[in-house]
């Protein structure tokens, strides 16, 4: 049930990111200074909870990253990906809207199906692998 949940709320998230991003790409002027005005507050305020969590520990770790066996120093990922989109700016990759699309459907994927996203079989935070079998409702 946990992994149906996260799927939800991942494709939420997914899903108004894609929205802001056509709004951008689409939208008018006037419309455009009111989303501005209503979501860069919105944004930033969820970079600077998500970068706080990402601060680095006395030792200089990062506490989120790190496990219990495996330290992360500072910068994080999470810092990295931070200072690329946000302070290098033209300097991030551009996405095509095919890659866009792409990406949209590997989203939109709910565990149990056959393909699955590179991102959500691996790392920390990674789904249980939706291909192996369950047993008595516990993926092994």
């Amino acid at each position: 049930m946990d992994q149906v949940l996260g799927q939800v709320l991942r494709n939420a998230v997914w899903e108004r990111l894609d929205m802001l991003s056509d709004l951008a790409n689409r939208a008018d002027a006037q419309s455009l200074v009111s989303v501005a005005r209503s979501e860069l507050p919105r944004l930033t305020e969820g970079w600077r909870a998500m970068l706080q969590a990402h601060e680095p520990d006395e030792r200089g770790d990062c506490p989120t990253c790190s496990t219990r066996w495996h330290r992360c120093k500072a910068p994080c990922s999470v810092w990295q990906v931070a200072h690329e989109h946000l302070v290098a700016g033209g300097l991030a990759p551009q996405h095509t809207a095919a890659s866009q699309d792409h990406r949209r459907e590997a989203r939109r994927r709910v565990p149990g199906q056959t393909r699955v996203s590179a991102a959500e079989t691996t790392g920390r935070h990674a789904l249980v692998n939706p291909r192996r079998p369950a047993i008595g409702g516990v993926h092994i």
